[in-house]
Parts: structure tokens; sequence; C-alpha cells
């Protein structure tokens, strides 16, 4: 028998069941989705009418667009200016920024726009900023345009330069004091912008602390600005603080070499006035001497003694012995490998001795030179000699050389005077006779250049003279005189007294050699010091030493006399009116060498050419026709030597 049990259901079960059944139905009284998924059915459409849907498809391709872009309308001279330099930029990828911001944005833009305008000289500006929707665009949403009119632009209308310190009372420094006021670079007169102004103080400065005065500050400087009359008025305050000497030179690293010896070769003129290119100068005779890997030299200022200020050297001695392998290449002879040993320190004498072989396809040389440290005055023993086996003409060569003397090197100026022995052997067909002599030489070299390196205007001369007697036959005496001059020279009119604009004048280098050798015909005199001429450094367009005395048979011989003219246009490359390390060069060379001055026929080169100041030194590249050969040749060379 069965019996049916009740069951009690709970009351808020059917009440859940009933609100999800009101819930399914509400679903679908919600707006439905398009087919693209995109935007509720019946929404009204974010793209206009005839539009392609830029942004969409930016988003479909993953590209990510910016907030807005910027377009600045205006002259050439502030449109790159303001498009590089406005603050605006930097926001223009925060593609979640909204009208509000943008718009504050532009109020400030605005300020800065006045602001960048004002340090070029335009104090006047009219500015019209707009916002413009650009939907279709694939870069941006909105466009901001800047339409800029700079107005006049501001000229200086007077300077004032004033000292404080030593330099104010000190009868002694009023030279110092005018050479400032007259090479003040931003004088009455000109555009005034706040870069001019800048360098103008900074160079005066640079001035005022290169002599004298290496504390040197700038007290004050003001720039006062009439807007309405477009005029600016500068004024700078120089403190030049306590006038300094030069005091004992601290030699700090000294284990290896003689301590006596570095100060002899630094050669610091102590007791004098502080002069920042004879602090320099003392630097680079210590680095070039050999001794030393770096060498680092400083005015100790906070000595208390500024009359007597150390010099303060930090020295990294060199090895005293090592080896260079080397490896080079040039259009005269081809690739060369050589090999030097360096001896810092020789035994018995504790000379410095330099030892090299080369080897290249014209030229086999072997060689040594010995050189003392320099004495008090700076003047220095030297000895040297070398084998040498070259092309020269129409023959081989074969020489030998012995030298010694006395040099001495100082500020731009090179001297020396030695005794020398000379042998020669032309090997060939019908080759002149060998030779040999002994000759007394003094040589003398001035450079004057602004820059050894790579010179822009300036010029060296370089002297040789020897009087000597031949070994080789009769013996008969001889003298020998060789001249060598080169000037650069800065054509047109600069526009300013900058380094800039100056380095973008063109320029003449004018370059002029000569040589004679004075003694009966009957001499027999070395080739060696005789003369030929031709190749990269000397008459272009003709391989090294191809230009001598033509004999009967063809053959060319070294002569008595020497001749050599060059004329070269240099104009630097400016690209975009930017200098570049660039220049173009185009020029004419003519050279001739004889046995007597009335047979001096010139042989011509004309070519062009390319400069590049590279880091390690100017590269130059030429190409140059002989118009006596009728054949080109390419000429390559790197650095500068005078």
């Amino acid at each position: 028998m069965f019996r049916a049990a009740p069951v009690f259901t709970p009351a808020w079960l059917p009440a859940l069941l009933f609100f999800g059944v009101l819930l399914l139905q509400g679903c679908s009284l919600l707006p439905k989705r398009d087919a693209a998924g995109e935007r509720p059915a019946g929404a009204p459409a974010l793209v206009r009418e005839g539009e392609t849907g830029a942004a969409e498809g930016a988003k479909k391709d993953g590209a990510r667009r910016d907030a807005f872009t910027v377009e600045v309308r205006g002259p050439d001279t502030v449109r790159e200016y303001l498009t590089l330099h406005l603050e605006l930029q930097r926001y223009r990828t925060l593609d979640d920024l909204g009208a509000t911001e943008i718009s504050r944005l532009m109020v400030a833009a605005e300020a800065n726009a006045r602001e960048l305008l004002g340090t070029l000289g335009y104090f006047t500006p009219t500015l019209t900023l707009e916002l413009n929707e650009t939907p279709a665009s694939t870069k941006a949403p909105r466009e901001i345009v800047i339409t800029v009119e700079p107005g006049p632009l501001t000229h200086v209308s007077t300077v004032q330069i004033d000292y404080q310190g030593a330099i104010a009372s000190d009868p002694t420094a009023e030279a110092q004091r005018d050479s400032i006021r007259t090479a003040w670079a931003l004088r009455a007169g000109q555009p005034f912008t706040q870069q001019g102004w800048d360098n103008a103080k900074t160079a005066a400065l640079r001035s005022l602390t290169a002599r004298r005065f290496p504390t040197g500050s700038i007290g004050t400087s003001r720039a006062e600005i009439d807007a309405d009359r477009h005029e600016a008025r500068l004024g700078v305050t120089y403190q030049s603080g306590p006038a300094y000497r030069f005091g004992p030179l601290v030699l700090r690293g000294v284990e290896r070499y003689d301590a006596d010896g570095a100060r002899r070769i630094a050669q610091l003129p102590t007791g004098t006035d502080y002069d920042q290119q004879k602090l320099l100068d003392a630097q680079q005779r210590l680095a070039s001497s050999g001794y030393y890997d770096s060498v680092f030299l400083t005015l100790d200022t906070e000595s208390g003694t500024p009359l007597a200020a150390p010099v303060i050297a930090q020295l990294r001695e060199a090895p005293l012995q090592k080896v260079v392998l080397g490896a080079g290449f040039t259009t005269d002879s081809g690739p060369r490998l050589s090999i030097d040993h360096i001896h810092n320190r020789m035994p018995l004498l504790g000379w410095r001795a330099v030892s090299r072989l080369s080897v290249d396809s014209d030229v086999k040389s072997l060689g040594t030179n010995w050189n003392a440290i320099p004495d008090d005055r700076g003047w220095r023993w030297f000895a040297g000699t070398e084998l040498k086996s070259e092309t020269s003409g129409s023959y081989v060569v074969d020489s030998g050389r012995l030298r010694s003397g006395r040099s001495k090197s100082s500020g731009h100026i090179d001297r020396s005077y030695f005794l020398q022995y000379d042998y020669a052997q032309n090997r060939g067909t019908n080759a002149p006779p060998s030779a040999s002599a002994v000759t007394a030489n003094w040589g003398w070299t001035g450079r004057y250049f602004d820059d050894n390196g790579a010179p822009t205007r300036g010029f060296g001369l370089a002297l040789e003279l020897a009087a000597g007697y031949t070994l080789t036959g009769e013996r008969l005496p001889f003298t020998r005189t060789y001249a060598r001059w080169l000037g650069v020279l800065p054509l047109g009119f600069a526009e300013g007294r900058d380094a800039a604009t100056l380095a973008r004048r063109s320029r003449l280098q004018l370059r002029a050699e000569a040589g004679a050798v004075a003694a009966k015909e009957s001499a027999q005199i070395p080739s060696t010091l005789m003369f030929l001429t031709g190749g990269d450094t000397t008459v272009r367009g003709y391989s090294y030493r191809q230009i001598g005395t033509e004999r009967a048979d063809g053959q060319i011989v070294a002569g008595r006399y020497l001749g050599v003219v060059s004329l070269e246009w240099q104009r630097p490359f400016v690209y975009d009116n930017k200098l570049t390390e660039w220049e173009s060069t185009v020029f004419v060379d003519a050279g001739a060498v004889a046995d007597k001055p009335g047979e001096l026929k010139p042989k011509v080169g004309v070519g062009v050419g390319a400069r590049w100041r590279s880091p390690v030194g100017p590269v130059q590249a030429d190409l140059a026709y002989g118009v006596d050969t009728k054949k080109f040749r390419l000429h390559f060379r790197l650095g500068f030597t005078f």
C-alpha cells in the first residue's frame, strides 16, 4: 500500500525562475549590432557621406594615429626653426587628447612661439593658430596650423663692455681690453639673435681667459629690447679675477724617464704671464716627443699664488722600446709596407732612436735617426743615416746618406744646421756616373697658418742652404739653394667675423718652389742633391719624380735647376645652407727641371679634386691631366704637411 507524502517547495525558487524569463525577454529589446559588429543598429555613422573610413582602416591595419599634426606657415627664416623647436610637437603622439586639452595646448603654443621668435630677433610677430578637423587623414584626426608674420627684425643699437677686477685698472692690460672690444662679434647695426648674443659673450670670455686671467667670468649681462623701435641695447661686465704667471712645472707619473728632460722638452716659460697657447704648445711638445703616451697640462688656480701658479703635468710614459708595423698606399708609389723600431733611451748615449725599414714599388729604404733631449735653450743634437734604392727619372738610384748636427723647434719655426755626406749610384743603360759629396747645411722653416693640419689662411716658408765639395772625380766646390712657399688666401668679403662665416669662404692656394745647384759643369754631384719633380704634392698629372732634365737619348735625369708653381681654387661645399665636411677644387700645376736656367720648359697639369675633412685629417683626391703626356692620373693623399 502506497501512501503519497507531501513535498514542500521553497517560495523563492518560483520567483527566481520568473525573473530569469523576464530577463531573457528584455534582452530582445536591446539595440542590435550591425554585421561588422562596430556600432549599434540604427546609430548615426561617424564617417561623413562620401569619405573613406581612414580611421577605421588605420585601426584594421594596426596603425596608430597621432592626436594632431602641426604645420607652420611663414618665411623660411622662421618656419623650420619653429617646426623643430615648438614644445607643442611633444604632445602629438598622445592619441587620447580631447578638444579641450588641445585648445589649452594651443594657448601655450602661442606664447612658446613668441618666445622662440624672440630668440631670432623678432619681438613683434603676428600669430594665427587654427584647429582643423581632418578625419580622412591617416596621420591624425586634427591639424593645428600656425601662420606667422614675424614682423621687423630687431637690430643692435649700442654695445657696452665693462670690466671688473685686476684687468680694469692694470695699465698693461689696456691692449687686451681693447682687443676684446675690437673683436666683439655682435656689433651695432647687426641683427640681434639670442645665439649671436650668447656666442659674442662666450668668444669675448674666451679671449679674456686665454691670456693672464684664466679665472675670468661674466659678472653681469643684459639685453634691453625696445620692441617698438626694434632695437637691442647690449651690456656685459667681465670679472677678470687676478692676473696669473706661470710657476714651476710639477710632473706626475714620472718613473722611467728623466724629469729634468721632460722640463726641457716642455720649454714652459716659467715666470712669464699666463698664456693658454703657450700652455698648449708645451703640452704638444711633450706629447709629440715620443716619451709619453698621454699628456695633460693644467694651471693650478687653487694654489693661492697667482704670480707663480704651478702647472700640473699628468703624464703616462711610453714603453722603453716598441715595434710598429705599418701598411699604406700612395698613388705615387703604390702599396707600402714598413716596420719601425723605437728605443726611447739608447745605452750609453741616452738618446731616442727611431729605425725604419720601408718597401714599396719604387722606393726601398732602411734608416735610423737619433735625437738627444734638448738643452735649456731648446737646441738638440741629432744624427742619422739612410740607405735607399728608388726610381728617379729613367734610372734606379742606390744612395746613402749620413748626417749629424743640431736642431731647434720653437713655436712655429724650425731651425737646423748639420754636416752631411751623400753617395749616389745610378743603375741603367748609359746611366750618369756615381758621385759623392760632403756639405755643410742650414735649414729654416716657418709656419704661419691658422691651422697647421688643415689651413684656411696663412702661409709657410722653407729655406735650405748648403755649401760643399765633391768627393768623386775632381774635387770641386758647389752650393745648393732651395726655397718653398705656400700661401692660402680667403676670397671675398666676410659678412661677419664668426668662424662659421669665415669657413664658408672660398680660397686660393698658391705654391712655389725653386732650387739651384751652382757648380762647374764638370763637377760630379750626387743626383740626390739635385732636382726632380712630379707627383701628388708637386706637379699633378705626372708620375712621381718623372719631370727632370731630358738628355739627347730621351732619358730623364736629375737637373741642377728647379721651378714649380701651382694655383688651386678651393670652395667649401654648402648643402641646405649648412657647411659640410667636403670641398671642391680646381687647379693648375707647372714644373720644370733643367741643367741651365734658360732651358727650363714647364710641364703643365690641370684638374679637379675633392677634399674631405675626416677625423684623422684632410683626405685629398685629385684627377689631373698631364698636358705634355696627354694622360689622366689620379692622385690621392691623406693629411697636410709643410
